[in-house]
């Protein structure tokens, strides 16, 4: 296949990755990033480092689950992005990263409570732990899964984040938002148990979100 098929989107995965890399969210050759297009996905290459990945590195898979002949390997989290494609058909966008403060909630088993109101950006008044799976695995790809149903992002045990997006721009800045909700969480655990909000607070602020910065004429 041509490295330039999908170009316009596989310029987008690239700025996409090297944001991620300048946010700090992605250590080494760690995190990883796809977008969704005509007949399948585009996905960073595996071992590859994100601030160095250029278009023609990134990988196409098809809609049968079928990497490009030819190319560069693509991430060892393959399968999960492609089964989030699969039970998800209005994302475009995911990122997955081994933050800091995510990580570290992540490998002690813990789940981010609703201790502030943005947890809702989430998509729900939690933001889950999936079960943990050998990285790369089919079994990983369905702890996610079910981990996101009706959420936009999770964190994952002794593992990481992922966050999911109209775009790979948007599920990047919902990655940094986990990352930042992460820290205040932790913070807050060092001191306390915080406070949380109940369920009635946090539909609420679900209910107002769900029309938070349209203009006239757009829809959620």
């Amino acid at each position: 296949m041509s490295k330039q098929r999908f170009s316009a989107a596989r310029r987008e995965l690239c700025e996409t990755l090297h944001a991620l890399a300048d946010a700090r969210l992605s250590p080494g050759s760690t995190g990883n990033a796809s977008v969704r297009v005509d007949g399948g996905l585009l996905i960073s290459p595996t071992g590859a480092v994100c601030s160095q990945i250029q278009p023609a590195d990134v990988v196409f898979i098809d809609s049968e689950g079928a990497p490009e002949a030819g190319a560069l390997k693509p991430s060892s989290e393959w399968h999960m992005h492609f089964a989030l494609y699969c039970e998800r058909p209005e994302i475009g966008g995911i990122v997955h990263c081994h933050s800091r403060y995510a990580t570290t909630l992540a490998c002690l088993r813990k789940s981010i409570p609703a201790y502030h109101y943005m947890i809702a950006m989430a998509g729900g008044d939690s933001i889950r732990l999936a079960d943990y799976a050998t990285f790369g695995t089919e079994a990983l790809a369905e702890a996610v899964v079910n981990a996101l149903k009706d959420r936009k992002a999770c964190l994952m045990a002794n593992h990481g984040q992922i966050a999911l997006g109209a775009t790979s721009e948007q599920a990047l800045a919902l990655a940094i938002q986990v990352e930042d909700l992460a820290a205040g969480y932790y913070q807050c655990l060092t001191l306390g148990e915080p406070s949380l909000l109940t369920r009635e607070e946090m539909a609420e602020v679900l209910e107002k979100f769900s029309g938070y910065g349209q203009q006239p004429g757009q829809h959620t």
